[in-house]
């Protein structure tokens, strides 16, 4: 089947009407293009269980910051189809921003609750309204049966499962970990902003999080001291937070599956990442 890009709502459904009632459903990945082997991952496990395939690719305005990149992020868009050919997507919705906004700013947004006011939410406020509200139009835009986000952007993903779950949309949310760089260094369209001595200074996020896996069984703080260390010693690194969580992002167990997740500013790119670590004693240890 050749791959279709839709620009309206028409066109989107008229390319995706021949799937809505096959059994196997609509697989969804959103997308700000700009990809890369990561996006390449979410099509791929979206790409399986689905009967269709849609990868969207739009740079939603509403998650952006007024001091933020949005004018220079980048755009291009005939090698992301490239990308999206080679990976079997059947369907690239490529709106422009009157498709999705068609009145303008909407005055109807989603509000993220209280989670969203933590972590990135402190730098970025109003940037978990931006990506929700976006996420549920592209989400009533396109009606899949699965939609797959990366765990680069771990809060971004916990806030969709509460959104999906707390507004009773019939969508299944996948995440899957996400893709380094062979050095360590998480993929993300930012990278591309990094000159080549700050991709290296960028390596300092990656051994802050190794850094503090490393000394889990020490518990929470012991983690998050190391961590913090690490980035504060590193050159060229502005740290904004280094912290340790539950995988719901709850507070930190003492023992058990926690999660690592730091952001900082490297020259002009502001980066996140995020690692599982294993806290407090375990394997029989007392």
């Amino acid at each position: 089947m050749t791959m279709l890009v839709a620009r309206t709502r028409d066109e989107l459904d008229t390319a995706l009407k021949p799937f809505r009632t096959d059994q196997a459903g609509i697989g969804f990945v959103p997308t700000m293009g700009a990809l890369h082997a990561g996006h390449a991952a979410l099509m791929r496990a979206a790409r399986e269980p689905a009967s269709a395939l849609v990868a969207s690719i739009f740079v939603n305005p509403l998650q952006f910051g007024p001091d933020e990149d949005f004018s220079r992020y980048p755009r291009p868009f005939e090698t992301d189809l490239e990308l999206c050919s080679a990976e079997g997507v059947d369907v690239v919705f490529a709106p422009p921003y009157d498709v999705v906004y068609p009145t303008g700013d909407p005055a109807v947004t989603v509000d993220p609750g209280p989670s969203a006011d933590d972590l990135e939410g402190v730098s970025r406020p109003g940037h978990f309204r931006g990506v929700l509200t976006v996420v549920a139009k592209l989400f009533g835009l396109v009606r899949p049966d699965l939609a797959v986000f990366g765990q680069k952007d771990y809060q971004q993903l916990a806030l969709i499962e509460a959104m999906t779950r707390d507004l009773s949309m019939a969508i299944e949310i996948v995440g899957i970990p996400h893709v380094r760089e062979p050095d360590g260094l998480a993929l993300s369209s930012r990278n591309t902003y990094l000159a080549a001595h700050e991709r290296e200074q960028a390596l300092a996020l990656v051994a802050a999080l190794r850094a503090g896996a490393e000394v889990g069984s020490a518990g929470p703080d012991a983690v998050r001291r190391v961590g913090r260390a690490v980035l504060e010693a590193a050159v060229g690194v502005d740290l904004d937070y280094f912290e340790v969580r539950a995988t719901d992002l709850g507070p930190a167990p003492e023992s058990g599956i926690g999660r690592m997740l730091t952001a900082a500013q490297v020259g002009a790119t502001r980066l996140i990442d995020n690692m599982a670590v294993q806290l407090g004693m375990h394997n029989g240890e007392e």
